[in-house]
């Protein structure tokens, strides 16, 4: 019976799995064996060359500028991204005041808020990326004009994308202002679901709203959170990021490497380079990166579950 059991459980996985090994998996173990050729990419012709690409990459200064760029974007993204989502999720269904007899309640219109968060997460990234391109525009970009209308002139307009010791803030706050309605609509139905009992219990005892959320809120809703802090590590090191910086900054990856990520620099050293081995080379490094931050951030971030 238990033989059997087995035998229709691999029948229902076996093609999936098939499928997850030949599209999934196989790319990476190609990527993995080309690392060690010499490959342009435009020829069938290769040979092997070691641990040449690897050597390489360890002497390139652009790959360690791009490595520090991806690792500052997966560590400041989700703290600024997802601290942003649970303090507006928090406000939008606790934070408003008594009425009606209750004591919890969300801000007025609560459910317009999540629609407006919510809007940039269903406009394409490249169209988010080429509004804020002409809104950084020194010339004629909108901030740049609201500063003028505020009285600063001349050489005290900053040069967003074009400056390197500002370039890559730009490229993280289109980031976190691309990402953080999808959170905050997350956050929202986690809390939804808490019973207001426990807060209105909190309350009666004196407990103030950061209280709660310290003790109530981000306890039982740590799974999302720890969930979403690996989506949004995954998301800086790779495609979201990617776009961004390819179709907003200078160059792209500029000025002078300020903004250039891992994917870029494969993407560059693959298809403007010509050394397809060298990209797969630092596209396994950034594989190894990604896997090394979600391990550390499930290690971490692991607590005893609460259940209510």
């Amino acid at each position: 019976m238990q033989h059997g059991k087995y035998r229709f459980i691999l029948g229902f996985l076996a093609i999936p799995l098939a499928l997850y090994a030949v599209f999934v998996i196989w790319p990476f173990v190609q990527s993995i064996y080309y690392s060690f050729t010499d490959w342009t990419g435009l020829s069938p012709d290769f040979q092997m060359v070691g641990f040449d690409n690897y050597t390489k990459m360890f002497e390139d200064d652009i790959f360690w500028k791009s490595l520090w760029h991806s690792v500052l974007l997966a560590l400041l993204l989700p703290l600024v991204t997802l601290g942003l989502a649970l303090f507006f999720a928090f406000m939008i269904n606790v934070g408003g005041r008594r009425r009606r007899g209750a004591a919890i309640q969300g801000v007025r219109g609560s459910g317009f808020y999540k629609i407006a968060y919510f809007v940039p997460q269903v406009l394409s990234i490249a169209i988010v990326a080429i509004l804020f391109q002409f809104a950084f525009d020194p010339a004629q970009g909108m901030i740049n004009g609201l500063l003028r209308s505020a009285g600063v002139e001349g050489d005290s307009l900053p040069n967003w994308l074009g400056d390197p010791q500002l370039a890559l803030w730009c490229i993280v706050a289109v980031l976190v202002w691309c990402t953080v309605g999808f959170f905050v609509v997350l956050f929202s139905a986690g809390m939804a679901s808490i019973p207001r009992d426990f807060y209105e219990a909190a309350l009666l005892d004196g407990a103030s709203r950061i209280t709660t959320f310290f003790r109530i809120t981000l306890p039982l809703l740590w799974d999302t959170v720890q969930s979403g802090w690996v989506y949004m590590g995954i998301l800086a090191l790779g495609a979201e990021a990617f776009a961004v910086v390819h179709i907003m900054s200078v160059g792209p990856g500029g000025p002078d490497y300020a903004t250039t990520v891992l994917p870029l620099y494969v993407y560059q050293a693959a298809f403007r380079d010509g050394q397809a081995a060298y990209a797969t080379t630092i596209g396994v490094a950034l594989l190894v990166v990604t896997l090394a931050f979600a391990a550390v951030v499930m290690r971490v971030g692991r607590r005893e579950r609460l259940e209510f």
